[in-house]
C-alpha cells in the first residue's frame, strides 16, 4: 500500500505536465484561455486548474480542452452555432456574427463575407440575404448599390434590372423622370436625333404623321394654313410661293392677277383717268380765279381795261375822260 502511494505521488506530476502541454498545443495562438470559475466538464484530475473556456471557443469533453470556433461561425457558452442567412463573421473564435451592410447580402448560412449586390439590383437595408431588382423605369449603374435612381428626361427603361436608361430615338420624347416608355410626337411636331423633346413645325412647314423626325416645307403653288394638315392647292388668283403658309391675292377690285404679277384692272384705269380730268379742270379753274383777282386790285375792269376806274369829267377837246375812245377819221 505504500508502494503504491509513492507511486502516485511520482506519476501525477507527469500526468499534469502531459494534459497542459495537450491543452496548449491544441488552442489557437489568437486565443487566450480565461481562467475563472471552474467548468463543469473539469474532472477530479488537477481540478485546481481547470477553467471555463474564453470567449470564441468551446468545449470537449473527450479531450477536456477549448476549441476555437471556425470561420463563419459564433459561439454561444457552450457550442458553436453558424451563423444565419444575412450574416458573416470572418474571424475565428467570435461571440456574435455580424450583420451585411447595405448593397451586399448572404443567402447561406455560415458565411465568411457577404455578396456585393449587382448593377440593376440594390439592397437598402442591413442583414439582406438578397438584393431586389430595380423595377421599371429605374437602373443601378454601379454594385452595392443601396437604391435605384429614375430614368432622367427623354430617356426610359421598359425592363427590371436596368443597368442604364437608353435614350429616346428620333420621333420619340418622354417628359417625366422614372418614363417607362417613349411617346410619339403629334402631327405638326418632330423631333430629330440628339434633341431632347419634341418642337413643333415652322410656319410654312408640315408634317402630318406621328413620330416624325424633322418637317417638310411647303411645296411652291400650294400653302400650309396649319403644320399638321397635308399642303393645299393655291386658289387661281393667288400667289402662293414656296414655304407659304397661306395665299397672298391681288386687290380684287383694282388689280388683276397676270402670270407672277399684279396689273392694273380697267376699272382702275377708268379711275385714274378721270382722277387726272378732275386734277386738271380744279388747276385751270385756281389759275383763272388769281387772275381775276390780280386784276381787281390794279383797277382794270374786264369790261374796259383801258379806262382807269376814277375817270375826271374835265373835256378836253370837247371830249370827257369817260367817254370812250372815237375813231375820229385822223
Amino acid at each position: 500500500m505504500k508502494a503504491t502511494l509513492q507511486t502516485l505521488r511520482w506519476r501525477t506530476p507527469a500526468l499534469c505536465l502531459l494534459l497542459a502541454w495537450a491543452v496548449v498545443c491544441q488552442l489557437p495562438t489568437t486565443i487566450t484561455p480565461i481562467t475563472s470559475t471552474t467548468d463543469a466538464n473539469c474532472t477530479t484530475v488537477n481540478t485546481t486548474d481547470c477553467g471555463a473556456c474564453a470567449p470564441g471557443t468551446h468545449s470537449d469533453n473527450d479531450t477536456e480542452s477549448c476549441f476555437c470556433c471556425s470561420n463563419g461561425f459564433c459561439v454561444n457558452s457552450s457550442d458553436c452555432t453558424p451563423c444565419s442567412s444575412g450574416f458573416y463573421q470572418p474571424r475565428g473564435g467570435q461571440v456574435t456574427c455580424l450583420p451585411c451592410p447595405p448593397g451586399l447580402y448572404t443567402n447561406t448560412t455560415s458565411s465568411v463575407l457577404c455578396q456585393s449586390c449587382q448593377p440593376g439590383y440594390f439592397a437598402n437595408e442591413t442583414a439582406s440575404v438578397s438584393c431586389m431588382p430595380c423595377e421599371k423605369g429605374h437602373f443601378a449603374s454601379a454594385q452595392n448599390s443601396l437604391r435605384c435612381e429614375p430614368c432622367p428626361e427623354d430617356t426610359f427603361c421598359n425592363t427590371s434590372s436596368c443597368t442604364h436608361c437608353i435614350t429616346c430615338p428620333g420621333g420619340q420624347e418622354s417628359l417625366e423622370v422614372g418614363s417607362v416608355e417613349c411617346t410619339l410626337c403629334h402631327p405638326g411636331m418632330y423631333k430629330e436625333h440628339g434633341d431632347d423633346r419634341c418642337k413643333y413645325c415652322r410656319d410654312g412647314d408640315y408634317q402630318v404623321n406621328w413620330g416624325g423626325e424633322r418637317c417638310e416645307g411647303c411645296p411652291k403653288d400650294h400653302y400650309c394654313p396649319s403644320p399638321d394638315v397635308n399642303p393645299i392647292m393655291c386658289p387661281e388668283d393667288a400667289f402662293c410661293p414656296a414655304g407659304s403658309s397661306e395665299p397672298s391675292y391681288c386687290m380684287e377690285t383694282f388689280l388683276r392677277k397676270d402670270g407672277e404679277s399684279c396689273r392694273l384692272a380697267p376699272l382702275t384705269i377708268a379711275i385714274l383717268v378721270v382722277c387726272v380730268l378732275v386734277i386738271l379742270l380744279g388747276v385751270m379753274y385756281i389759275v383763272r380765279k388769281q387772275m381775276s383777282e390780280k386784276r381787281l386790285v390794279i383797277g382794270v375792269s374786264p369790261k374796259s381795261p383801258l379806262l382807269h376806274p376814277k375817270r375826271s369829267s374835265s373835256p378836253i377837246y370837247g371830249i370827257t375822260y369817260d367817254a370812250e375812245p372815237v375813231y375820229a377819221g385822223w
